[in-house]
C-alpha cells in the first residue's frame, strides 16, 4: 500500500513538472527575454532590436571608399560624431531622429551630386560627420562602454521614428548652439520652409563651452582676406568707415551688412573669416578689427545644446523635435526610402 501511494505521488510530481522542464526550467539557464545581451528581447536598456532601420540599406562614402551598411549602423556613427555622448539620453534620441530624418530626406530628393555613387558621406560640408566605434573609443577612453551603450539605445529606442511635415520627412537641419533663438531658414540659405522657423532656445554661457568667442584680425589681414573675395571693395581710410548698414535679428544674428560698399550676408562673413556663427558684433582699433561671436553653427533647426538643456528639464525627444521643427509630428515613416533595396 505504501509503495503504491509513493508511486502515485511521484507520478503526480512528474506530471506537473514535465511542462516546466520542457519549457527550459532547471539545469543551466537560457537567455531570458530582457536579459543583457539578449538579441531576441528588449535587453536591459529596453531597446528593441531594429526593425525599420535594419530594412534600410545605405551606401556611405567614408574616407573616400563606399561602405554598405544598414540605417542603424550608420546612425550610430553619426550620433557618435555629431553630439557629445555625455549629453542626456533624450537629447541623443532627438539627434538620432534628426539624423535619420535628414538622411531619408536627402535620399528621397535625389541624394548629393557630390557623390552619386553613395547615399551619404562623412563630410560635414556635404552630409553629416561619421565616427566608427573604434575612433570614438580613442577619444572616449574609460567612458567608452557607457557612451557606446547610450548611443546604441538612442538609435534602437527611436527605431524608424522620423520628423514629418504633411507626412513626409523634413530637411532636419541642426547646429551646435544659438544666441537665444534659432534662425529662419531663408535668412541663411534663401530657401523658405514652413518647419524651419525661428524659435527660442534655452542654451547659454552656463551650458555651452566657448559660447562667446572672439576673432581678431590686423587691418592688413582683414583687407587681404576680404579683397581676395570681393576685389571691388573700398577698404581705404579707417575701419570705422568700412562697416555700414548692419542689419541684425533681435537676438543678434547678422542678416546683412556692407563692407567697403559691398553687401554681404552674415553667413558669408562667417564663412570668409572662419567665425563660429553669424551672431557677431564688430569693434576696431587703429590696428585691428575684432569680431565678438555668440553660439556656434548656422543657427537653423535643432540646437544640440538647446536640446540637451530641454532634456535636462524633463522634455522628451518628441517634445524637443516638435519644438525646433515647427508644425511637425514624430512618427514612423514607410515611404519610398523606407524599404530595403
Amino acid at each position: 500500500m505504501r509503495k503504491s501511494m509513493a508511486l502515485a505521488a511521484a507520478l503526480l510530481v512528474l506530471l506537473f513538472a514535465l511542462p516546466w522542464l520542457l519549457a527550459g526550467g532547471g539545469g543551466e539557464s537560457s537567455p531570458q527575454e530582457g536579459a543583457p545581451g539578449d538579441e531576441s528581447g528588449k535587453g536591459d536598456s529596453g531597446a528593441s532590436p531594429s526593425t525599420y532601420d535594419s530594412a534600410i540599406h545605405l551606401r556611405v562614402l567614408i574616407d573616400g571608399a563606399v561602405q554598405e551598411m544598414d540605417m542603424s549602423t550608420y546612425l550610430q556613427g553619426v550620433v557618435r560624431a555629431e553630439m557629445p555622448a555625455s549629453f542626456e539620453e533624450e537629447a541623443l534620441k532627438a539627434q538620432a531622429v534628426a539624423a535619420r530624418t535628414y538622411t531619408l530626406y536627402r535620399m528621397e530628393h535625389g541624394g548629393s551630386a557630390n557623390h552619386p555613387e553613395a547615399d551619404a558621406c562623412d563630410d560635414v560640408n556635404c552630409c553629416k560627420a561619421y565616427r566608427s566605434a573604434q575612433e570614438a573609443a580613442e577619444s572616449w577612453g574609460i567612458s567608452t562602454a557607457e557612451y557606446e551603450e547610450k548611443v546604441r539605445r538612442a538609435v534602437a529606442e527611436t527605431d524608424g521614428q522620423v520628423v514629418l511635415y504633411d507626412g513626409a520627412p523634413v530637411l532636419a537641419a541642426f547646429h551646435s548652439s544659438s544666441a537665444g533663438a534659432t534662425r529662419n531658414v531663408e535668412d541663411v540659405w534663401q530657401q523658405e520652409l514652413p518647419y524651419l522657423r525661428s524659435v527660442t532656445t534655452p542654451e547659454g554661457e552656463d551650458s555651452v563651452p566657448n559660447y562667446y568667442s572672439k576673432e581678431t584680425f590686423t587691418l592688413t589681414e582683414f583687407r587681404e582676406i576680404f579683397i581676395a573675395e570681393y576685389p571691388t571693395a573700398n577698404l581705404s581710410g579707417t575701419p570705422s568707415n568700412w562697416f555700414t548698414n548692419i542689419h541684425q535679428t533681435e537676438n543678434g544674428a547678422v542678416e546683412s551688412l556692407q563692407v567697403g560698399g559691398i553687401t554681404v550676408t552674415g553667413g558669408e562673413m562667417r564663412s570668409l573669416l572662419g567665425l563660429r556663427s553669424a551672431a557677431f558684433t564688430i569693434s576696431f582699433t587703429d590696428n585691428a578689427v575684432t569680431f565678438s561671436v555668440t553660439g556656434y553653427g548656422h543657427g537653423v533647426g535643432m540646437s544640440q545644446y538647446g536640446a540637451n538643456v530641454m532634456a535636462q528639464e524633463g522634455k522628451t525627444y518628441q517634445e524637443i523635435l516638435t519644438w525646433y521643427y515647427t508644425g511637425t509630428t514624430v512618427g514612423l515613416y514607410t515611404g519610398t526610402a523606407g524599404t530595403s533595396e
